[in-house]
């Protein structure tokens, strides 16, 4: 039997839940002026005209903790991270039509052979 992590803790969060930006702030260890350069930049795109109505979802928490990581081991700047981010999404896309496309036609992937 293993012994629980000291200081180890997590939250499980719908893609699809809606996030005030107080929440966003809280659950990513953010600033509200960081997260809004991150909306300024491009980054993320919450409902709402004013940050006092905006409303994130889910999936933005990983964005932002992503852009974090980013600037933080990268040292990138905002216009760098959102960069990075849009590349990263366009992998993530590309990967998913690959695999799309291999189950269409049977193909085998690498880790497959």
């Amino acid at each position: 039997m293993t012994e629980p992590q000291a200081g180890l803790e997590g939250e499980l969060l719908d893609e699809q839940r809606a996030l005030a930006l107080a929440e966003l702030t809280r659950v990513c260890g953010v600033s509200v002026e960081q997260v809004r350069s991150m909306v300024a930049e491009g980054m993320l795109h919450p409902r709402g005209s004013a940050p006092e109505q905006w409303v994130f979802r889910g999936i933005e928490v990983i964005r932002v903790r992503r852009a974090v990581r980013l600037q933080r081991d990268l040292e990138l700047n905002l216009p760098g991270t959102a960069l990075a981010l849009e590349l990263i999404d366009e992998i993530e896309r590309l990967r998913c039509r690959v695999h799309r496309l291999e189950q269409q036609t049977g193909a085998w992937t690498d880790a497959d052979a």
